[in-house]
């Protein structure tokens, strides 16, 4: 079966249009829109884009073909959500980003390029939910977009790479004037998290090589923090290191890794950054196999040659079920929208269909597209699903092992294995070759494998620093900091046009109460170079009546900038093209529950870190004041369950002072004993107010 929108071509009889993949969204390739995001995208999927016979969930779609090869042809579909009959009207991304004060746009577009196991299938109605695609990108109308996910062959593909998938990405939105785009980076490799080893090797997040900066931190990390913990971790010597590990057990292991490294870099490695840099950066393998066996090929070396081999194999087969990790712990960490129990029930069914297919087969594993149509059956939920298979990998669920990997025909498939089976053969491995150990092993080479030895340095020296306080905390900051910004300059084309910004200040807003940042942000508004005021009145209104929900009956009434210029007043020489101006105006909807993106709940957060907006991490608010505070700060691990019942320090204080000493406090037990002479001989009288003596 073909992609389905080239069977509605040749339905309709018409040849679709096809692009080139690389060159897709170069500048002028195939258009080159100069208005704003919210005509562009129109103009875009006129000229660019096929319109699909079907829809989902009343969104309606298009179909963008690009040509990579001969032999591969990739959907990129663009699906338009209307915001009044959508189901989220509210945007999670744009809370988290800190843009919850934008204003609620009216149409939303997800830029999706699904998991190649699916380019000859209709869209799903969950389509936004998958976790799975390629590319899942999303735009509001006004220009402020999240790229929400980027799965490249490590994440299943089986054809693009992920800096092929970004590199699309990003002149999509830069053709179609895209203003700012946020992306939250928990991106990992080989199990390092990305934004800490590229932040330390390059300075910023993989992300960074496409223009993404910091935007907010989470856990009240401002960029200041972030800069000067990337530079604490990034400048510390190298020779200092070696030293600080001196007395560990790592020691001997971390300084051959340096000094290897240092003989194959034709530059002097001096910092950290220096070596995971040039580490990361080494693209042919030839040549350091090369000055490998130029370094390993002393005579006693090959006495001992089969005797390694023969060890080398028994420890990878001993302790293979060793590096996998319980799946419980691993959803333990994990920030997902569905409670653990439904994820640990979607692994259980994910389990029987491979132990089904196993007993059935008796060897080989099962494609992941298999797999998931498998575990359908029982599970709806396909979000679910794509979200637990993408979690699976080396982990231990009841007594078996799940693990992912590419076959010969270079499809993700998934096994299964026995713990028990596994430590039988690795015992009867053991027993058989033991005798043909030598008595004292030779140490791993440096070299064999540069990303173990990458992950090896990024355990020890980034994460496991002996004793330093400091390097610790500028680690955690530096893993706090997950949300990136690509901010779009404006550009002022040299054409007959004028371009201005339009930020809404009507007379019905409470002015005084509020700050210029926390206004909404301005539209791009083009009129022609002799334009007038009124003309300026009117494009203002269609532009913000177009994109806003609360401006549908939006009317301008005053421009800020323009003194005492009359309506029927030409603007050319009153004002600079690229000015913003301050609008008034009247008809606001202001009881609409479609205002900000944050939502119509006015949480309060507050926390001991200086968090004083939701950033996305695990909060809970006090049952007494309701202030919302991060859990990790309250003292609540991401492994516990938030308690039913919860009181912030400030209430506890404020039901009563904390108890320090006591005015009942005794200097001694023998203060407790009473004389029983004193006792039985003693008169008591008794007033209105208690027992005297």
């Amino acid at each position: 079966m073909s992609i389905p929108i080239l069977e509605t071509c040749r339905k309709r009889k018409r040849r679709p249009k096809l692009f080139g993949f690389h060159s897709f969204a170069e500048p002028g390739c195939p258009i080159n829109p100069t208005g704003p995001f919210r005509d562009n995208i129109r103009f875009f999927l006129k000229q660019c884009a096929e319109p699909e016979d079907y829809c989902v969930k009343g969104m309606s779609i298009w179909c963008t073909l690009l040509v990579r090869d001969k032999t591969t042809v990739v959907p990129l579909y663009t699906i338009e959500e209307s915001v009044d009959h959508s189901l989220n009207n509210f945007c999670d991304h744009c809370r988290c980003t800190g843009w919850s004060n934008h204003l609620v746009s009216k149409r939303k577009y997800h830029v999706v390029i699904p998991n190649d196991q699916d380019w000859n299938k209709p869209l799903e109605d969950d389509v936004s939910n998958i976790h799975s695609h390629l590319l899942h990108g999303l735009i509001h109308c006004n220009g402020f977009g999240h790229l929400l996910c980027i799965n490249g062959i490590e994440g299943g593909s089986r054809y693009l790479y992920g800096r092929e998938i970004m590199d699309l990405w990003d002149r999509i939105c830069e053709i179609l004037r895209a203003r700012k785009i946020s992306v939250e980076d928990a991106s990992k490799k080989h199990g390092m998290d990305l934004r800490l080893l590229h932040g330390v090797a390059y300075g910023h997040t993989w992300f960074g090589r496409w223009g993404y900066k910091f935007c907010r931190g989470s856990y009240g990390v401002l960029e200041e923090n972030y800069d000067k913990a990337i530079e604490i971790l990034s400048s510390r010597k190298l020779d200092e290191i070696i030293q600080d590990f001196s007395d560990r057990e790592h020691s001997r292991q971390i300084k051959c890794m340096v000094q290897h490294y240092r003989d194959l870099s034709e530059s002097q490695l001096v910092t950290i950054r220096d070596l995971f840099k040039f580490m990361l950066t080494i693209k042919s393998r030839s040549a350091l196999q090369k000055k490998l066996v130029a370094a390993t090929t002393a005579p006693a070396a090959s006495l001992h040659k089969n005797s390694f081999r023969i060890s080398f194999q028994k420890d990878n087969s001993k302790e293979k079920y060793l590096r996998c990790k319980r799946f419980t712990s691993v959803i333990a960490h994990m920030d997902s929208r569905w409670p653990a129990k439904r994820i640990e029930f979607a692994a259980d069914v994910i389990v029987d269909a491979l132990k089904e297919h196993k007993s059935e087969v008796g060897h080989g594993g099962m494609t992941r597209q298999d797999l998931r149509d498998a575990a359908r059956i029982h599970i709806g939920d396909t979000g679910l699903l794509d979200y637990v298979l993408k979690s699976m990998n080396n982990v231990i669920v009841g007594c078996h092992i799940v693990r992912r990997g590419i076959n010969s025909a270079r499809v993700l498939e998934y096994t299964i294995d026995d713990i028990d089976n596994l430590i039988k053969v690795s015992e009867a491995k053991e027993e058989m070759h033991q005798k043909s150990l030598p008595d004292v092993l030779p140490a791993p080479v440096p070299g064999t494998d540069v990303y173990n030895d990458v992950v090896y340095l990024y355990n020890n020296t980034l994460l496991n620093y002996p004793e330093s306080d400091l390097l610790e905390l500028a680690t955690q900051a530096v893993l706090d900091s997950k949300h990136f910004v690509k901010d779009q300059p404006f550009c002022d084309e040299d054409d007959q046009l004028l371009r201005f910004f339009c930020r809404v200040m009507p007379s019905l807003f409470d002015v005084e109460n509020m700050s210029t940042e926390t206004w909404p942000a301005g539209e791009l508004v083009i009129v022609p170079l002799h334009a007038t005021v009124l003309d300026l009145k009117q494009a203002a209104e269609k532009a913000l009546r177009d994109t806003y929900c609360i401006m549908d009956k939006f009317v301008v009434t005053e421009i800020d900038n323009l003194g005492e210029m009359e309506d029927r007043d030409v603007l050319f020489g009153a004002l600079d093209s690229g000015a913003e101006i301050l609008v008034r105006g009247s008809g606001i909807d202001l009881d609409s529950n479609l205002r900000h993106e944050g939502g119509s709940c006015n949480w309060i957060v507050r926390c001991e870190c200086g968090a004083q907006d939701d950033d996305g991490e695990r909060m809970i608010a006090c049952d007494v004041c309701e202030v919302w505070q991060h859990t990790r700060c309250c003292g609540i691990e991401d492994s516990e369950a938030v308690p039913p019942f919860f009181v912030c320090p400030g209430c506890c204080i404020s039901f009563g002072p904390p108890m320090t000493d006591s005015p009942l406090a005794f200097q001694n037990s023998d203060d407790l004993l009473l004389d029983s002479a004193t006792v039985y001989g003693m008169d008591y009288e008794y007033d209105n107010c208690g027992l005297l003596q």
